[in-house]
């Protein structure tokens, strides 16, 4: 078993990243790049030279190509020691080429010689004038881009895919003093705010990581947390802006929670800040006397404490009920309707699943909705709401077709077994109806439908478009199709490295739950 499942998740493996390449070439490659700016209200306000170094700024932000300015480059040699700040403030772009001063025409002549001994293409636009003046956004520029290679994009996806923190994140130029890492008995933010008590909260801080909290405790599930392993899944430009997939999935959403807030300052303020997400953001202390009252370093870009579940977390908890309410409904109906063959349980199940067959999941979905309206149900979703009555219409909405699915595949592996010859040989053997029915028939018709659970229970994190969107519920349901009409590149292939990673794990576990329903299924090699 252990050698098959170990097989089978390499293939899986290899799947997966088969299927995230064909996505990166049909977008990348085969798709207009054109197509982000659709939507852009920023770039249609652009004008002359100003709109073109937006258009390649985007294209880089997309995950196009690689970017580079003159700045850029002038910047990295003073950064590097090569050039001064006082040389640097004497390059200036010329209106055109031959218009540059001689020491911004050595470092331009510099700039393209090392960007197109990189292989990228160097392109310089000349100053547009309006009369006597410098048109608006016709700026001179110089700058130099390169399309990234499929495999160059592919490794860097998915070396990047976990980051590890550590203390060394914190660029060494900045003064943070000690590096290291500190682990505490009492968290400093869970300081009783009223009596200024430490409170028993085991921790461990970082300094020179990028997140102040590695590990820590609290009352939410799973209890213990971790920010020592972060996944990046890639980060949205459209969606979410400068939000990674995995976060947009997984993060809180709604109304802020306000709590007593103890600050590393000491100070306590009613706040929705949530300490424990702190990051390091160079020189941000200083920026704000807000922040020089509330911290004491620069570990201060924290996240909000929202009332709300995450996407993956309101889909989770619709689909799985629906997913449990299908199996308890859909299998003992599909079981009775084979029992009872063309008897009126099997007439009305029969109706309902070519009911659902029949008419589009939009139009029912609508359906029920009206009706639950009519019964005085929540039909739109409401996060800021504590009723549990608003999952009602869209937890049943999603059941329906899976109710009519199972009971349509029981009913026909039972009837399909109850006919096989060896029922027929069991009963000339003398067994009893009940024992053929227990003993052989429901445990051969169950185990197609077994190899599907898994699948079924780990997709209820995938949500359902449509009803979804039709009962506006906040899940993951709509991420993918929002995605792709937004052309944000990073979050369809972040999701779709998602799925497939679900589609792997839920067939797995699909064969092994079969093997185990089944003695005659077997993964093990046997000698011959």
């Amino acid at each position: 078993m252990g050698k098959y499942i170990a097989k089978r998740l390499l293939h899986g493996i290899v799947s997966v990243i088969i299927v995230v390449l064909v996505v990166m070439l049909l977008i990348y490659s085969l798709m207009d790049r054109e197509q982000i700016f659709s939507s852009d209200t920023v770039y249609a306000k652009q004008t002359n030279n100003q709109r073109v170094t937006y258009r390649y700024q985007r294209w880089e932000d997309y995950g196009y190509l690689d970017y580079f300015t003159f700045s850029d480059y002038l910047n990295s040699l003073v950064k590097n020691g090569e050039l001064d700040e006082e040389t640097r403030g004497k390059v200036k772009l010329g209106k055109t080429a031959d218009a540059d001063g001689e020491l911004t025409a050595k470092y331009a002549a510099e700039f393209r010689d090392y960007y197109e001994s990189q292989g990228f293409t160097v392109e310089r636009l000349d100053t547009v004038m309006s009369g006597r003046r410098v048109a608006n956004g016709g700026a001179a520029q110089l700058f130099a881009y390169r399309d990234i290679p499929l495999y160059k994009r592919a490794w860097r996806y998915f070396t990047g895919i976990v980051f590890f923190d550590n203390i060394h994140y914190v660029p060494q130029e900045n003064d943070i003093g000690e590096r290291k890492l500190t682990f505490t008995l009492y968290d400093p933010s869970k300081q009783d705010p009223e009596s200024g008590k430490k409170v028993f909260s085991p921790a461990i801080l970082g300094n020179g990581t990028k997140h102040k909290y590695l590990v820590y405790f609290d009352g939410k599930f799973p209890f213990i947390h971790q920010n020592m392993a972060t996944v990046k899944l890639g980060l949205s430009y459209s969606v979410n802006m400068n939000v990674d997939v995995f976060d947009t999935m997984t993060l809180s959403q709604g109304s802020y929670t306000l709590s007593k807030v103890t600050y590393p300052t000491g100070k306590v303020v009613d706040s929705a800040d949530d300490l424990h997400t702190a990051t390091y953001i160079s020189g941000s202390r200083q920026t704000s006397q807000l922040l020089m009252d509330h911290y004491t370093d620069d570990y201060t870009n924290v996240s909000a404490v929202l009332a709300g579940s995450s996407k993956l977390g309101y889909s989770f908890i619709i689909g799985i009920i629906s997913t449990l309410m299908a199996y308890i409904l859909g299998l003992p109906i599909g079981l009775f309707m084979a029992l009872h063959k063309d008897g009126v349980v099997d007439k009305i199940g029969t109706v309902y699943i070519m009911f659902i067959i029949a008419v589009p999941s939009l139009a029912y979905i609508f359906l029920f909705k009206a009706v639950g309206g009519k019964m005085g149900l929540p039909t739109l979703f409401n996060m800021d709401s504590t009723s549990k009555l608003m999952y009602v219409l869209p937890i049943v909405s999603l059941a329906l077709p899976s109710i009519a699915n199972l009971m349509k595949w029981m009913r026909r592996y039972m009837i399909d077994q109850m006919n096989s010859d060896y029922v027929k040989f069991a009963r000339s053997g003398g067994l009893t109806e009940r024992e053929i029915f227990t003993k052989h028939v429901w445990k051969n018709a169950v185990i197609p439908i077994v190899h599907g659970i898994p699948g079924s229970i780990i997709f209820a994190m995938t949500g359902a478009i449509i009803t979804e969107r039709v009962y506006v519920v906040p899940g993951a349901g709509n991420l993918l199709t929002t995605a792709i009409n937004m052309h944000d590149n990073s979050v369809i292939v972040g999701v779709t490295l998602f799925y497939a990673l679900l589609s792997v794990v839920s067939l797995i576990l699909g064969d092994v739950l079969m093997s185990m329903m089944d003695p005659r299924i077997s993964f093990t090699d046997k000698a011959r």
